[in-house]
């Protein structure tokens, strides 16, 4: 098409410069047979002669073309009803929606008057027919026959539980029926009464069922932090409880002669702490020391230390007049501690014992607890804030407090009978 409109172009220049010649008619003859209209190349013999007479270049006019109407369909001859079916209108779709228009939404319906509603369509509901229906509806024949089915299927059901217990072992557990929930009322337990010092003896002594002669033991609770404070102290009991006390003394030379000679049961310097060193044991209920050998004995202290045997100034367990601590070891010299529970234990006699004997030993250790006591503890009173509470008890039976009234009254009375020599 570009060659052919280059073509063109060229003819019409060569046209318009110079005068009309022979090539002219062939040029336009040549055009019009490349033309698709009908015209040109079957002329309408009606039409007037060609006017152009002079040879001059004109365009030639497109007609335009037009096509026949294609025909309907005829009805059927051969149909023997002469009426005419009429097929119905199309249906009628929604008028055009103009350009301009835009989309309703969601909230433009809402605002929107004479809306179209949609009603909610409910159904029946459907449900499935029970046994007992079925068997009415179906009759008395039909029902022997579900009956049987259900026996049989019962059967087959028991028989499967029934293998299973005896494969498994489970126990059937039995169904409780839990009853209405109700308040249950918490019971409390019976705080135990405060006792004098006497009736306390008298009910352990009546508490103690061993088939031995149990000790009669003392539980002092303080009111000290353990980890702030510590109470210890030592005491002469005025009676022995008669236990076998095994002794032993650290000394060396004239010491050592001496303790041997004194009674006490284990004597020696540095040979024994290399032997307790190396064995990491020792048997012993006291431990005293001369001060020569506390230098020496700090090889072995830690020992010592988690027995409670290691001697201390403060308790008189480091001493040089052995013979004096050798006689108080033996005639009932004890020595308490508190432990991590600020509380203090101790052994004061048997069950056998008398009342009067228990009482007083008991006043000698009420008495030098108080003499223990820390000198940071700042009380209005002696017994309020340091002795919170006192119990005695056997070695197999039940505790029994004891009123601060009677320890105090107790601890007066052993300190003016066997430390000022008044007896009131």
């Amino acid at each position: 098409m570009a060659v052919l409109k280059l073509i063109l172009t060229h003819a019409r220049r060569h046209s318009f410069a110079r005068p009309p010649s022979l090539s002219t008619s062939h040029f336009l003859h040549f055009r019009r047979s490349l033309s698709s209209s009908q015209s040109d190349s079957n002329p309408d013999p009606d039409s007037p002669p060609d006017q152009s007479s002079p040879r001059t270049s004109r365009s030639v006019p497109i007609q335009p073309v037009s096509y026949a109407v294609k025909p309907k369909p005829q009805a059927d001859e051969n149909q023997d009803s002469p009426v005419t079916l009429q097929s119905p209108p199309p249906p009628q779709g929604p008028p055009p929606r103009p350009e301009g228009r835009r989309t309703w939404t969601r909230e433009d319906v809402r605002y929107m008057k004479d809306a179209p509603t949609i009603t909610p369509v409910s159904y029946a509901a459907r449900v499935a027919p029970l046994p007992e229906d079925t068997g009415s509806a179906s009759g008395g024949g039909e029902e022997g026959v579900v009956t049987e089915q259900m026996e049989e299927e019962r059967k087959k059901i028991e028989a499967a539980n029934q293998w299973r217990r005896r494969v498994l072992r489970v126990a059937e557990e039995e169904k409780v029926t839990a009853p209405f929930p109700m308040l249950i009322k918490v019971e409390k337990k019976e705080q135990k009464v405060v006792l004098d010092l006497i009736d306390a003896i008298r009910q352990v002594k009546a508490a103690a069922k061993g088939n031995f002669d149990e000790t009669v033991e003392a539980h002092a609770r303080l009111g000290v932090d353990a980890r702030k404070m510590q109470v210890l102290g030592n005491m002469t009991l005025p009676h022995s409880i008669g236990k076998t006390v095994k002794v032993a003394f650290f000394a060396e030379g004239a010491d050592a002669e001496e303790a041997r000679a004194a009674g006490a049961d284990i004597v020696g310097g540095l040979e024994l702490i290399e032997q307790i060193a190396s064995s990491r044991k020792f048997n012993a209920d006291k431990c005293f020391s001369t001060p020569e050998m506390m230098r020496r004995i700090g090889k072995i202290s830690k020992i010592l230390r988690q027995r409670g045997l290691l001697p201390d100034p403060k308790l008189g367990t480091v001493t040089s007049d052995i013979k004096g601590a050798l006689k108080k070891a033996r005639e009932g010299h004890m020595h308490f501690k508190m432990d991590s529970t600020s509380i203090v234990h101790v052994g004061l006699g048997k069950v056998s014992h008398s009342e009067e004997f228990l009482r007083e030993n008991i006043g000698a250790f009420v008495n030098a607890l108080l003499l223990a006591k820390p000198v940071g503890l700042k009380k209005a009173s002696k017994y309020a804030g340091y002795l919170n509470s006192f119990h005695i008890c056997s070695t197999m039976g039940p505790g029994f407090p004891i009123t601060i009234q009677s320890l105090s009254k107790v601890a007066d009375q052993y300190n003016r009978k066997y430390l000022s020599g008044v007896v009131r």
